[in-house]
């Protein structure tokens, strides 16, 4: 994992992910809140040497869905691509890995 394993947490990609009330349907906006701390501890694994998640509801339409800082400054996602490639990591890698367990969780909360 090249560097990544050295990395203090301040230099860690800090991932923001902004979950839509409608990715759980039509009462989605009543849901969100809760949904959001079910998944936590499940989304805490993906977090690695280089990179933290933290999945939020999105209630302020204004923010972005997905936001990349480190070291609290803001970041493109072709920045935060590049500063993980920079520690052998990969950014579509990691978003894939979310996608596929943010899909996972989304039918086990909604009983699928």
């Amino acid at each position: 994992m090249g560097n990544a394993a050295l990395l203090p947490e301040e230099m860690k990609l800090n991932v923001i992910c902004r979950l839509e009330p409608g990715c759980l349907g039509p009462q989605g906006a009543s849901k969100i809140d809760d949904f959001c701390q079910y998944i936590e501890q499940d989304m805490q694994a993906l977090n690695s040497d280089s990179v933290t998640l933290n999945v939020v509801p999105r209630n302020d339409k204004s923010l972005p869905e997905i936001q990349f800082t480190v070291m609290g400054k803001m970041m493109s996602r072709s920045q935060a691509a590049k500063y993980l490639e920079r520690l052998d990591q990969s950014l579509d890698d990691f978003e894939a890995l979310f996608e596929g367990k943010l899909e996972t969780l989304i039918d086990k909360y909604m009983g699928y």
